[in-house]
C-alpha cells in the first residue's frame, strides 16, 4: 500500500500516476478531508480495468497503517524567495507527521517531497527514529533532469544525447551541477563548454524553479515523475540509480547531514550510496552546500 500525505497539486499528481499504473492500493491523506476524497474520486476512473487496487481519501493519518511506502507532500504554504522560506513552520508540521509515521507505519519507505527537502528529510528521520535506508528526500533527481535539459539546450541537441548529468548537494541555491560526470554522446560535456557557459548553466539550473514559477506557478509534473520512478523501483524491486537526499555517515566526507548524492534504490530502500568521482572545484562547492544544510538544521535544533 502507498500512502500520500498532502494531496495538493504535487501530491495529487503523484497519486494520479500511481492510480493510473495500478501499482498498489492508495491512501490519500489531507487535512481537508473533502479535498482527499475528491482527488480519490477523480483518480478512481483512471485505474486500469484489470487492476484490483483501491483508493481512499481521508483526513485520518491512522489509515496509513501497513503502508509499504509513505510519500510526504504536505506543506503549510508556498515558498516565494527560497525553499527555506517557511522552514520552521514546515518542520513543526513535519514533527506531527513523523509521530504518525512512527506509530502507524514505522517500517515504511518514506519519500520526502516537501521543501526544504534536505532539512525535512533529516527532521522526519530524527523525529520518527527511522532507519536511514528507509528515508529518501526526492528532489536532486528533479534537479538532475533539469540540468540535462539545460545542457541539451546549450549544446543544441536533444536530451537523449545527454547522459550522466546530475546535481548534488542542497536542493536550493547551493546545489552543485556535476559537469565532470556529464557526457554529450560519449564525450565529456566539458569538451564543448567554456567557463562562462558552465556558470550560466549552473545559474539556470539553480533558478529553474523561479523561471517556472513566473510562467505557471509551482513545479508539479517533474517532481511527480521522479517520485513515481522511485515508488515503482521500490514496489517492483527494480534497482534504480538516481540522485536523492539521504543521511550521510561519512560518504563524500560528510556526516550527520542529508543532501543529494547518487544512490541506488530498490525494495530495501537505499541499497547503496554510490561514490562517484567529482572534480576538486565541485567538491569544494559540495562542502559549501553541506555546510548550508547543516546550518539550517542547527537553526531548528539549536
Amino acid at each position: 500500500m502507498i500512502s500520500i500525505i498532502g494531496v495538493g497539486k504535487v501530491g495529487s499528481a503523484i497519486a494520479f500516476m500511481c492510480g493510473a499504473s495500478g501499482i498498489s492500493d492508495l491512501v490519500l491523506v489531507n487535512r481537508d478531508e473533502k479535498k482527499a476524497i475528491g482527488e480519490a474520486l477523480d483518480i478512481s476512473p483512471a485505474i486500469p480495468a484489470g487492476s484490483p487496487i483501491s483508493i481512499l481519501g481521508t483526513s485520518d493519518c491512522s489509515k496509513i497503517a501497513g503502508s509499504d511506502i509513505v510519500v510526504i507532500a504536505a506543506s503549510v504554504g508556498t515558498h516565494l524567495q527560497k525553499r527555506t522560506d517557511m522552514m520552521r513552520e514546515q518542520a513543526s508540521m513535519m514533527n506531527d507527521i513523523a509521530l504518525s509515521v512512527s506509530e502507524h507505519a514505522p517500517n515504511a519507505k518514506v519519500l520526502m517531497v516537501t521543501n526544504p527537502v534536505d532539512v525535512l528529510t533529516y527532521v522526519i528521520q530524527n523525529k520518527a527514529s527511522l532507519s536511514p535506508k528507509n528515508v529518501i528526500g526526492v528532489a536532486s533527481g528533479l534537479d538532475s533532469g533539469r540540468f540535462r535539459y539545460v545542457l541539451s539546450k546549450e549544446l543544441g541537441t536533444s536530451q537523449s544525447n545527454i547522459s550522466g548529468a546530475m546535481v548534488m548537494g542542497e536542493h536550493d541555491d547551493t546545489m552543485v551541477p556535476i559537469f565532470s560526470a556529464a557526457k554529450y554522446h560519449t564525450r565529456p560535456a566539458t569538451e564543448f563548454l567554456d567557463k562562462d557557459q558552465m556558470q550560466r548553466i549552473s545559474a539556470d539550473v539553480r533558478n529553474y524553479w523561479r523561471l517556472l514559477r513566473n510562467y505557471k506557478g509551482q513545479s508539479v509534473f517533474g517532481i511527480a515523475k521522479v517520485t513515481f520512478d522511485i515508488i515503482d523501483a521500490i514496489t517492483h524491486d527494480r534497482q534504480l540509480d538516481t540522485v536523492a537526499s539521504v543521511l550521510l555517515g561519512g560518504e563524500y566526507g560528510f556526516s550527520d547531514v542529508c543532501m543529494g548524492v547518487p544512490i541506488t534504490v530498490g525494495k530495501a530502500g537505499v541499497v547503496a550510496i554510490r561514490q562517484v568521482d567529482i572534480s576538486d572545484d565541485e567538491y569544494a562547492l559540495l562542502a559549501e552546500s553541506a555546510t548550508k544544510v547543516k546550518d539550517n538544521i542547527r537553526m531548528l535544533y539549536g
